[in-house]
């Protein structure tokens, strides 16, 4: 496996719910926002599917808290959609507030349980497939047979835990819906995961302009299993 140069160091509460970015640092080519150690691997590996001709591209890297809070409050008001699965829109018509929360939780995170709050997490594209003016929608049909990232995700399936990085949202487990494109560098998001909390996350929300927030606190012990803790399993070696 690929060892990066450095130390491993814990974060702060405010790092952990991407209330500060004092952890990560800003790189300009690629474009992209990370924990030192996270970024050099990343980019090993970006080298590495290069020489294969594929244009391995960072898509989504850090968000703040304020930018996952501006994304949840969006859809809880209808202002962006809510997807299935299959990446098709959803009827919100008839939705109670707790469908809402539950269906956003289906590909967003909550504002201060974000696994892109760390700096570990990296959403990732190839933009060797992409035509001109294409615009990456992070959907399965990018991704499964005949997808336009489909030879991506089969250099990931054989490459990607020789640089440490792995899938959280492998597959449906009853969290959030599969994620092939999210890659988690272990060796820092695994004790970043230790290091949260539901009384972490509960304390970070009531200080927030969250909509729906009454509602979340009292399900939260029930979403932090459910959407944060249930991930797949990091590599060990």
């Amino acid at each position: 496996m690929f060892h990066p140069k450095g130390l491993f160091i814990m974060l702060t509460d405010l790092e952990l719910t991407g209330r500060t970015r004092s952890h990560v640092v800003q790189y300009a080519t690629p474009r992209f926002a990370a924990q030192p150690q996270a970024a050099e691997a990343f980019l090993a590996m970006r080298a590495a599917a290069q020489k294969d001709g594929i244009d391995m591209q960072p898509f989504s890297t850090f968000r703040d808290f304020n930018t996952q809070l501006r994304i949840w409050n969006h859809k809880f008001a209808g202002k962006k959609p809510l997807y299935d699965e299959y990446g098709r829109v959803r009827d919100r018509s008839a939705m109670s507030e707790e469908e809402i929360i539950r269906h956003i939780l289906d590909w967003s995170a909550l504002p201060g349980g974000s696994r892109h709050h760390w700096g570990t997490e990296i959403d990732v594209v190839d933009a060797a497939a992409m035509p001109p003016g294409y615009r990456p929608k992070l959907l399965p049909e990018e991704t499964g047979e005949g997808g336009i990232f489909r030879p991506l995700h089969q250099w990931l399936d054989e490459n990607l835990h020789r640089f440490g990085f792995f899938r959280p949202y492998q597959k449906q487990q009853g969290g959030m819906f599969p994620e092939p494109w999210h890659l988690s560098y272990a060796p820092l998001s695994v004790p970043a995961l230790q290091a949260m909390s539901v009384d972490l996350l509960a304390d970070t929300l009531r200080n927030a302009d969250l909509s729906g927030k009454a509602t979340v606190l009292a399900l939260l012990p029930e979403l932090y299993r459910n959407h944060i803790l249930n991930i797949a399993d990091a590599p060990t070696a």
